[in-house]
């Protein structure tokens, strides 16, 4: 801060004059001073390396030389010549001088007028003394104006907020209405509403009691989720909830009745996309992972927490003081968080609080549904907010602050083109938001996080300054809640229950996925294939309950998805086939076939619908292309699940689809440094275009594949390692693609058995398919390498049947070796066959589907998920007639409108 003095001093005099002085008006120039740093240290430190390198600075030492250069900034007239260099920096420094002036006057001038007011109202009638500390806090919003903390002499506090505090007071007429129909007793906070800003009482973070202390805070909580939900709550992050004993006390509420911008990227046509934006995730109450580059971090208001790493690096210096000084980027942690219940000293994990959650949930939610028609109406508690002042926030709030840092460094300050070249990015991010990009850059410019605000009764936005900009939003957030309030029923409820329980399922803790727990007292019933394809319909008909879907057809559901092979999201499904709308619609297709119920065939051509668009939008992004890969999870999954969709549904259409998924793929280049494992590359996409008959650019593609997994296994006696062991990622799914393609004595073979020698992990992989003793059996047995499947089998049959019942790693997958070996008469193999199919019947019926997701969730995927399960009791029941999906079979059998086959 020394080298910016001159400008603290003009400061300090414009705040004498004002009548400010003493120890409060030295704390704001202090935090003043360290504003101006972070703005110039960049240049500045540009600036001591330059004179550094020329030898201009005097001095023995490192430190003396730093010292020297601040020296002459402040007493000679190096300064005006450093600001003359970098005018843009000049204005910068100059209104941030102004701005941050005429707000604390401001604060101050406020203060005074409302002190008697805050005595009555907010501080229990007793003067509390001079303010001893005005702390701000918050983004800048309006020429740097931000939410402040006032501290008074005998230690009380009040909060300060430089906007209309209508909504809130609107709230918590809302949670009081909510008190008088339930037994919760919700705590609001104490407000004192002025014209265009307000003061409201100061919450102190405080522990539970007692266990129940703890239940009561998680039931309060799930109330204020469902009162949220209704009125489009969004923000609630940790830093705007409170943990206050056992109560949740949300303390900046300003975003509800948020809106939506107009639609216009195919995304927002996906039903369930715009059923996950409208439900409770959408309050960021419920856990909110952020991936950066440090991990997933929380930031919800329900799982946020201190000490936890933000998922970006900020900015930082190495060797502060020294003339080396110079930026170094670091993962950042948060200092401070009060939004979580503790008991005896420790945080409070809400996943161990899902029932209470839930259950408070359930009561408000059924509450409002009860009596929606005090909601509704003219003279409605929703009709009261119609004028309120709500804010909108178009973009993330990290996105603003990433161009406002990165506008400090050097480049953007030497000359305005600089600066506007990085922030003119906003006019590229979203079509939809073109009208108030010249309102985002005027707020960027001046310093300020952008603002908007809008009314639940009007479709228009108003920018910082005042601006009316018209017909922004694509319905008045009135309009939304009434409706979404109208609409509140069972079917509404159950699926926000899912969405509750699914997300805190997500909470950050990496989850290893390839273990699975065991069920020890499972009775094996006879394994008779009409029981097993009545299990399979009940999924079936599971998953159809699942399904959102809109009036004109579309159709897609809500999972679980595993992002990073670590760390799990809830999200509206892909198209992949391994855990996208193609598996899904691939096992109701074949349900359909087996049952002849029309109604699951017409799901599955619903849930594809949208196939032929993704393809033509990949082709035209050829860098989004590459990273979906040709792989199971890719573009060969997808070839595979139209292929066999195809047939199944006896739609000439899908081949067309197909076609045009074949030209895409040949149209990949190899990535030579990617591993072509079955999962994700070249090894999976061979299997599936062994699959896929009379299409010549399927041959094609399968002789590239396999030359090119030829390559990777030579490379592999050289010391190449895999991306991981075992079938889905490592060297097993590579053998037994080549396998398949091979014939006895050619190159292809003998690289496939040489593969299936090539896994070196010598761990536990668990009895599964992806990474476990099943695919490794598959691979060595289907490639003819040595194996003891005698034993493999006896550890089969006599072990305990798993938890987890998913094709991955669970219990079906570890059975499609059987089913494998028992098609090719293998001894013992189908009567081992046979008794897993009797324990996978019996320990559905006693314990349900169980999925291979976090908490069991149900989730509607194939390799991990609800259509997975369905599916493999399908090919235990009929594996004549069911391929595996798990090897990229080809199709057998008839297609959906004829009659089925009876069951034998």
């Amino acid at each position: 801060m020394h080298c910016l003095a001159p400008l603290l001093d003009s400061a300090r005099q414009d705040l004498a004059a004002a009548g400010h002085t003493g120890a409060v008006a030295e704390e704001f120039l202090h935090r003043l001073g360290l504003r101006l740093v972070k703005l110039a240290a960049r240049t500045l430190v540009l600036e001591l390396a330059r004179a550094r390198d020329r030898g201009e600075l005097a001095g023995d030492t490192p430190a003396e030389r730093f010292l020297d250069f601040t020296r002459r900034l402040v007493g000679g007239s190096e300064l005006a010549e450093f600001l003359a260099a970098y005018p843009v920096l000049a204005r910068v420094l100059s209104e941030s001088c102004r701005q941050g002036v005429e707000g604390h006057l401001e604060l101050v001038a406020r203060l005074a007028e409302d002190r008697e007011s805050l005595v009555t109202g907010l501080l229990g009638g007793r003067d509390p003394g001079a303010v001893t500390a005005i702390e701000p806090s918050g983004d800048p919003h309006r020429g740097g104006r931000c939410t402040a903390i006032l501290t008074f002499a005998d230690g009380q506090r009040v909060v300060y907020k430089p906007r209309s505090l209508e909504l809130h007071g609107h709230f918590n007429t809302f949670v009081d209405w909510l008190n008088t129909r339930s037994t919760l007793g919700i705590r609001t906070v104490r407000l004192l509403p002025r014209d265009g800003y307000g003061w409201q009482e100061y919450v102190v973070h405080e522990p539970c009691t007692d266990p129940a202390g703890v239940r009561r805070f998680y039931q309060r909580q799930g109330a204020l989720l469902a009162l949220l939900y209704v009125l489009d709550g969004t923000d609630m992050h940790f830093e705007n909830l409170i943990a206050a004993g056992d109560q949740p006390v949300l303390v900046d509420i300003e975003t509800l009745f948020h809106p939506s911008p107009v639609p216009v990227s195919a995304l927002t046509l996906d039903p369930a996309h715009r059923s996950l934006v409208g439900s409770v995730f959408r309050t960021a109450l419920l856990p909110l992972l952020v991936p950066g580059e440090h991990g997933v971090s929380d930031l919800s208001g329900l799982g946020g927490h201190a000490g936890s790493v933000t998922p970006a690096s900020v900015v930082d210096w190495a060797d502060a003081g020294l003339d080396s000084m110079h930026l170094v980027r670091r993962p950042g942690q948060r200092r401070s968080a009060a939004n979580r219940p503790t008991l005896d000293g420790q945080l409070m994990d809400p996943r161990d609080h899902e029932t209470a959650l839930i259950t408070g949930f359930q009561a408000a939610y059924e509450a409002i549904a009860w009596h929606r028609d005090e909601f509704l109406g003219p003279d409605g508690l929703l009709a009261a907010c119609a004028a309120d002042q709500m804010r909108f926030v178009p973009r993330s709030t990290s996105l603003y602050t990433s161009l406002l840092d990165e506008s400090t460094h050097p480049d953007a300050l030497r000359d305005a083109a600089g600066r506007s070249q990085l922030l003119d990015l906003l006019w590229d991010a979203d079509e939809s938001l073109q009208a108030i990009v010249p309102f985002e850059l005027a707020d960027l410019w001046a310093g300020d996080v952008p603002l908007f605000t809008a009314r639940p009764d009007s479709r228009d936005v108003w920018a910082s300054d005042g601006t009316r900009v018209a017909d922004v939003l694509a319905t008045d957030g009135l309009t939304a809640v009434q409706a979404k309030v109208a609409s509140l029923g069972d079917i509404d409820e159950h699926r926000q229950t899912w969405l509750i329980s699914a997300s805190l399922a997500t909470r950050p803790e990496p989850i290893t996925h390839a273990t699975t727990g065991i069920r020890a007292h499972v009775g094996a019933t006879v394994p008779d294939p009409d029981q097993l394809l009545a299990a399979a319909v009940d999924i079936a008909d599971e998953v159809m309950a699942q399904v959102v879907s809109d009036p004109g057809g579309a159709a897609n559901w809500l999972g679980l998805e595993l992002i990073d092979d670590h760390h799990w999201a809830v999200r509206q499904m892909g198209a992949g086939l391994s855990n996208g709308y193609t598996g899904t619609a691939l096992f109701l297709a074949q349900v359909g076939v087996l049952t002849g119920a029309d109604k699951y065939c017409e799901l599955a051509r619903d849930a594809i619908r949208p196939l032929p668009q993704l393809l033509e939008a990949l082709a035209c992004d050829p860098e989004s292309a590459a990273l979906v890969g040709p792989g199971f999870h890719g573009l060969g999954g997808i070839s595979y699940g139209l292929n066999r969709l195809s047939a199944l549904l006896g739609d000439p259409d899908l081949a067309n689809w197909l076609a045009a998924a074949l030209e895409l793929s040949e149209r990949l280049e190899t990535d030579p440094t990617e591993f072509p494992s079955y999962a994700e590359g070249a090894a999976g996409g061979l299997a599936a275009m062994q699959a896929v008959q009379g299409f010549p650019a399927a041959g094609r593609l399968a002789e590239r594949y396999a030359n090119h997994l030829v390559t990777t296994v030579e490379s592999g006696l050289r010391g190449r390692v895999a991306a991981d062991h075992g079938f889905a990622r490592g060297f097993q799914g590579i053998a037994w693609s080549l396998g398949q393609y091979g014939v006895p004595g050619d190159r292809y073979l003998d690289a496939a058995r040489t593969a299936a020698d090539l896994d070196r992990h010598s761990g536990p992989g668990g009895p599964g398919w992806c990474s476990g003793d099943a695919g490794t059996a598959l691979a060595r047995a289907a490639t003819g390498v040595p194996a003891d499947l005698d034993a493999y089998l006896r550890a089969a049959t006599q072990r305990p049947v798993l938890a987890d019942l998913s094709l991955c790693h669970g219990e079906l997958g570890a059975v499609e070796s059987l089913v494998w070996l028992a098609a090719r008469e293998y001894p013992t193999a189908e009567a081992a066959r046979r008794r897993r199919a009797g324990l996978v019947l019996a320990a559905v019926q006693q314990y349900g589907p169980q999925c291979g997701t976090p908490r069991a969730i149900p989730s509607p995927g194939l390799l991990t998920g609800l259509a997975g399960i369905g599916y493999g009791l399908l090919r235990l029941a009929f594996p004549e007639r069911v391929p595996s999906v798990l090897l990229l079979e080809p199709t057998a059998g008839p297609r959906c409108g004829t009659a089925p086959e009876p069951t034998v």
